[in-house]
């Protein structure tokens, strides 16, 4: 396999992040007011996109300006808000992990992005930028942030009355709020990582609003990246409670969550065929790479190994990585492996009986269907399909839903079956076996010593 670095849509992340500014209320409070900030808004996970006339790119996503988003912030102090409406906290230089680092426990979340820096700007975790002051002064770039703003429970004209005075729509431009999925098929790179970041994140601020630890309600630090319990607050009232369990040591579940997908593709020993699976839930004739959740002591080569027996009963080995894809429905991370089999054995659906039907198919039949016309090509309606069918189901059938629950009847001339497109690493990995760039050497490989565990 040729070397190659893959970077796949919702991947190559633009932004530099400044992970070590995310506790700083000074840098976030100046940033987020500067002119040159740009702003992604959700409305219970669906963005703000604007209508294009060009008819490859149908819809794209809104960037608006602070001041457009002003009506939706409430009242400064934006971060490290005080007891009191309007009150800055003022943190001690000698206390770390201060319970109102960058708190925002008024009004919905938002998330600091990062900064799409100017090519001349290197904002690396160096002196200059360490101090928040000297920071603010020598960054040069555009800060991006997102919110959503479902929580604020806006009756609907008011809404509308607030887009309608947006910088877009006093332009002329069409604003309205887009199925998420629908997107993949428009985005250009760096639109796409940027939405993948913003929508994992919005989602995760607005699903988790009470503190696991001791059921308090939560509220935002660091720009949105991490949730503190109500309870640890300097004036909350505990009278009568124990103390939160939160209070000490490190808690994985207040920081951002990314749940870890493998999806893969079986390659038989002759090198010319790859197994791909129909979902059960979903008529059609969509055929994908097969995929599943990482579980609890496992490693990704464990979990290729156990969903491909799981789904097709299929025996594998030889496990190798082919590349990652954010996947922000809402935030998983899509890890893309291709692994060894034998076509001569039976495939078995019986077991977690996910799938309806799984076949060994040629390169030559793979080609076929990808050079057909709509052989991999997706549509905004299809999208649409896919996301009201896949409604609360996992990554994997979010991968694999949208290749078959989007089919029309068939007609004279469709492709006897179909595949995912490139926006889906499933697409990508199903491409590049067809056109050599992954795959095995000739030579039939040795009986693994694990196989027995799967017999």
């Amino acid at each position: 396999m040729a070397d190659r670095t893959y970077v796949n849509m919702f991947s190559g992340s633009p932004l530099n992040r400044l992970s070590w500014l995310r506790s700083s209320h000074p840098f976030l409070n100046a940033i987020i007011v500067s002119p040159k900030t740009q702003w992604l808004v959700f409305n219970s996970g669906q963005p703000l996109v604007l209508a294009n006339t060009d008819l490859l790119h149908k819809q794209s996503l809104a960037f608006l300006n602070t001041k457009d988003v002003r009506p939706f912030l409430g009242p400064e102090p934006f971060f490290g808000q005080g007891k009191e409406e309007g009150e800055l906290v003022v943190e001690s230089p000698d206390v770390q992990h201060s319970p109102t680092e960058a708190a925002r426990h008024r009004n919905p979340p938002v998330v600091f992005l990062g900064l799409q820096e100017n090519s001349k700007t290197n904002a690396l975790p160096s002196s200059e930028f360490v101090d928040p002051e000297a920071a603010i002064a020598n960054l040069d770039g555009i800060p991006y942030f997102a919110m959503d703003v479902a929580e604020l429970d806006l009756a609907p004209e008011r809404l509308k009355e607030i887009l309608d005075s947006t910088s877009p729509a006093q332009s002329g431009q069409v604003l309205s709020w887009s199925e998420p999925r629908v997107l993949m098929t428009g985005l250009d790179s760096f639109s796409g990582a940027v939405f993948a970041e913003a929508r994992s994140l919005v989602d995760w601020n607005l699903r988790n609003k009470f503190c696991p630890g001791c059921g308090s309600p939560t509220y935002s630090m660091w720009g949105g990246w991490k949730l503190y319990c109500f309870s640890l607050l300097p004036w909350a009232d505990n009278t009568g409670r124990k103390s939160c369990p939160t209070s000490k040591g490190l808690h994985n579940f207040t920081h951002p969550r990314t749940d870890p997908v493998v999806i893969m593709i079986a390659i038989d020993e002759t090198g010319d065929k790859i197994l791909l699976g129909r979902g059960k839930k979903f008529p059609g004739k969509f055929y994908s790479a097969l995929a599943g959740f990482i579980e609890p002591g496992e490693t990704f080569e464990d979990a290729v190994i156990r969903e491909m027996w799981e789904e097709a009963g299929v025996i594998v080995w030889d496990v190798r990585y082919h590349s990652g894809q954010p996947w922000p429905y809402p935030a998983n991370l899509m890890v893309g492996f291709f692994a060894r089999a034998d076509s001569t054995q039976p495939i078995r659906l019986d077991l977690d009986n996910e799938l309806v039907d799984a076949q060994w198919y040629t390169r030559d039949e793979i080609r076929a269907v990808l050079s057909h016309p709509i052989g991999g090509r997706f549509g905004s309606a299809e999208y649409k399909k896919m996301a009201e069918s896949t409604e609360g189901r996992n990554s994997q059938q979010g991968q694999s839903a949208p290749l078959q629950n989007s089919l029309h009847e068939a007609k004279v001339g469709d492709p006897p079956f179909r595949l995912p497109p490139v926006t889906a690493i499933a697409g990508v990995l199903i491409r590049d076996w067809v056109e050599g760039e992954i795959g095995f050497s000739n030579e039939i490989s040795s009986n693994p010593s694990f196989r027995k565990g799967y017999l």
